[in-house]
């Protein structure tokens, strides 16, 4: 059948072209482990943006590897379960966050590690009420610290997957929008930045005292992963948050150095691919 003229002129304007296809490159392993993180900062092109990714990295390099390489160009829709950071290893592996210990146990060789580095049973549990303390309070401030990207940007930029909701972090969790009294059904949250900024303060001033003059966190003899987690959030706030949560860090001296000896041993670990 015979296209009519006047749609065959349209059609002209768009025209059909093919391309050679492109060769897959999925064999292709790298040659040293390799972790896939979120864009780095421009102040140091080797370390995360994110908490998240950072925090492995400080993992990692802590515990005493190196000549570990850093990929940013994957978006988190292509690592595994949709989130970063993941080990790609020279073996084709590809590990989550979560067996990232496990290939750290197994290529350094050591012996179980019942304690994690801790010098007792009862710095073990200390550390866990720190951790709370640091995803809770600490990164509720760091979230709403955070610029937001111009309405431009966010248009050409590819979607990214939203953060932790303030609701999951904060405790006791903040009210609902509407009283309950109200004649509306519950809905929504209150959430106070006074008050998430009055518990952010709290908490950097606790940090601050428990670390003292101490090498490590908790008056350990080596670094713990409690120490990876204490330099992403001081590290993230000191180079990516505002004004204001940043100079809570920024004043306290003991802070600033730890965080700047601890950034040393960590950016050593890593090169750019």
């Amino acid at each position: 059948m015979q296209i009519p003229p006047a749609i065959a002129h349209v059609f002209s304007f768009f025209p059909l072209r093919t391309f050679p296809p492109i060769k897959l490159e999925s064999g292709k392993h790298p040659t040293v482990p390799t972790i896939w993180i979120h864009t780095p900062g421009s102040a140091n092109p080797r370390l995360s943006t994110d908490v998240e990714c950072l925090k492995w990295q400080a993992y990692l390099a802590l515990r005493g590897l190196s000549r570990i390489a850093v990929r940013w160009d994957i978006l988190p829709q292509g690592a595994m379960g949709a989130r970063l950071p993941n080990l790609h290893l020279p073996n084709g592996q590809l590990l989550p966050a979560q067996l990232i210990p496990t290939w750290a146990d197994e290529t350094l060789d050591e012996q179980e590690r019942p304690l994690e580095g801790y010098k007792d049973q009862a710095a073990l549990d200390e550390s866990r009420a720190w951790v709370s303390l640091l995803e809770g309070d600490v990164h509720a401030a760091l979230i709403i610290a955070q610029p937001l990207p111009s309405y431009f940007m966010s248009l050409i930029s590819f979607p990214q997957p939203p953060p932790r909701a303030l609701e999951s972090i904060l405790s006791p969790p903040p009210p609902p929008l509407s009283g309950l009294s109200s004649i509306f059904p519950l809905f929504g949250t209150r959430v106070s930045p006074k008050h998430i900024e009055s518990k952010y303060r709290d908490a950097i001033s606790a940090i601050a005292d428990r670390l003292g003059t101490d090498k490590w966190f908790l008056a350990s003899s080596e670094p713990t992963p409690l120490d990876a987690l204490v330099f992403a959030y001081l590290h993230s706030i000191l180079h990516n948050a505002n004004h204001s949560t940043r100079m809570e860090v920024s004043r306290r001296v003991n802070l600033v150095a730890w965080e700047l000896r601890v950034r040393g041993l960590v950016t050593a670990a890593f090169s750019s691919t």
